[in-house]
């Protein structure tokens, strides 16, 4: 069965999002010729990434975000060393595209809901209702060290949970119709349909009420990532889109099915919540073909050259433990006179420990190398593949697209948010090449079928319920709020 050009999400097909990273997903794709690697030429690589995903009508472009610096970055991954805030980056591509949807990560742990309930009813609107909000709730050391401090971990999901409550307050604090614009009667607005919200909480105190119009969506879609028990719970209950990475099908089932019942456990239909997973996928014309392409990640992977004595000539700031010797430990195995491309002979294979099986299996995926084979496993792929434990596709159109085909029926996924290991020959090598494999075969649309991110995701829109009269003592605390602003009234439109 084919999908028809207006196919709703929910009727059988894959969805399918990008994750922005200019820089490649891979921590060596931006070294590969040709590939993208200045960070100045970001607005430019945006602006093509975008046309080329809405091109192939994904459904949703990622910005992920992480909120300290760090140099060891430029090894681990390359894109989060010098990155444009997603924010910004949606506002920037909200007027060059017209339907993909746009999500943008913010912290609850380091930014005021006022704030971005503002900014994300106003880039709804910019965009025509596209936007999304992915809601990270992590804290660390070296972020804290960039904000005011944060709530106790335990408290995290807690503290996302009243800063969700303020935001779908301010949201709903205006009706859809509240401006009725009677320019004959000279009213504007119908103030029965403005309300403050007068959330006093725990952790966020708001009187409201917001600043600007019902976002277009009614609620911004809300995203969240991780698959903690309390980050399930929260997705359970809060969530239009969850994205987790299990370890394999098997295990993908399982979480979804979890997932699932979770949320019917919240009073919500079962798959209102679209559950998608990472895919990193490295295509070329045949298999043979993207196998060397995946060789060539390796070798470009920077390393300690040295027989793990730290002899060879490593970067400064290389991370410990990219040697000949750091693998050879990792698979329980002290053969010290192996370098990083010798071959893994089948008898080196027997002796290795479990962990070590493992990565011989996974190099076995990504690149058709074994043991003793024509096309030798060396001790470079295993200590990249112990490094860069990503979940890699490596292969044809047609295998990726089978991957994509067997985690969807199996209902392992509901979709796939793609990782690109550089810019722009491998994203473009997935959408021309790998898309149009999948809506060949019924698993994905020909055509936008809705206007906004949450058609795309096949999720309704909250209807606007009208708010309970304020309490008197909030009366009062907005009251005297006004009263101390009016001093100041020449400068409110500045």
């Amino acid at each position: 069965m084919s999908v028809s050009a207006s196919l709703p999400r929910r009727e059988g097909a894959v969805v399918l999002g990008a994750a922005v990273r200019t820089l490649g997903a891979f921590p060596s794709g931006w070294r590969v010729e040709g590939a993208h690697r200045d960070p100045a030429g970001d607005p430019q690589a945006l602006k093509r990434l975008a046309k080329e995903a809405e091109r192939a009508h994904l459904d949703y472009l990622f910005f992920g975000d992480w909120l300290s610096g760090n140099l060891e970055l430029e090894f681990t991954d390359p894109y989060l060393l010098a990155r444009i805030d997603p924010l910004s980056a949606v506002g920037f591509l909200a007027s060059s595209t017209s339907r993909i949807g746009l999500i943008a990560t913010v912290n609850t742990s380091y930014s005021d809901p006022f704030a971005v309930a503002r900014t994300a009813a106003s880039l709804d609107h910019l965009s025509g209702g596209r936007f999304g909000l992915n809601l990270a709730v992590g804290a660390e050391p070296r972020a804290d060290a960039n904000h005011a401090p944060t709530s106790p971990g335990a408290n995290r999901h807690e503290v996302a949970a009243e800063y969700l409550a303020v935001l779908t307050g301010l949201w709903d604090s205006w009706a859809d119709d509240a401006v009725v614009a009677d320019a004959e009667r000279g009213a504007l607005i119908d103030r029965s349909k403005i309300s403050p919200i007068d959330h006093d909480g725990r952790h966020f105190r708001v009187a409201g009420p917001a600043l600007g119009l019902r976002p277009v969506q009614g609620h911004v879609p809300i995203v969240h990532a991780d698959v903690s028990p309390r980050a399930r719970e929260f997705a359970a209950e809060y969530a239009e889109l969850h994205i987790v990475s299990p370890a394999g099908l098997r295990e993908g089932v399982q979480l979804v099915r979890d997932i699932h019942a979770a949320v019917a456990a919240h009073g919500r239909e079962a798959d209102s919540v679209t559950v998608v997973v990472p895919l990193l996928p490295v295509v070329a014309e045949t298999r043979e073909a993207a196998w060397r392409l995946y060789d060539r990640l390796v070798e470009l992977v920077p390393v300690d050259e040295g027989v793990g004595r730290g002899g060879g000539d490593a970067l400064p700031g290389l991370p410990p433990h990219r040697t000949a010797a750091a693998i050879r430990r990792f698979v329980g195995v002290p053969l010290l006179d192996r370098e990083l491309d010798d071959p893994v002979s089948l008898s080196d294979a027997e002796r290795f420990n479990a962990a070590g099986q493992r990565l011989i299996e996974t190099v076995r995926r990504r690149s058709g190398r074994v043991p003793g084979g024509p096309r030798a496993t060396d001790y470079r792929h295993l200590l990249v593949a112990h490094l860069f434990p990503a979940p890699l596709v490596v292969g044809s159109a047609t295998d990726v697209a089978d991957h994509i085909e067997t985690w969807f029926r199996a209902g392992a996924a509901d979709g796939f948010t793609v990782q690109s290991a550089y810019l722009h020959e491998q994203f473009e090598a997935f959408t021309r090449q790998v898309v149009p494999v999948l809506v060949e075969r019924g698993l994905f649309r020909a055509d936008y079928g809705s206007k906004t991110l949450r058609g795309h995701l096949g999720s309704a829109r909250p209807e606007w319920t009208p708010r309970p009269a304020r309490p008197r003592e909030a009366d009062r605390r907005v009251a005297a709020s006004a009263s101390a602003f009016d001093g100041v009234v020449g400068l409110r439109a500045l």
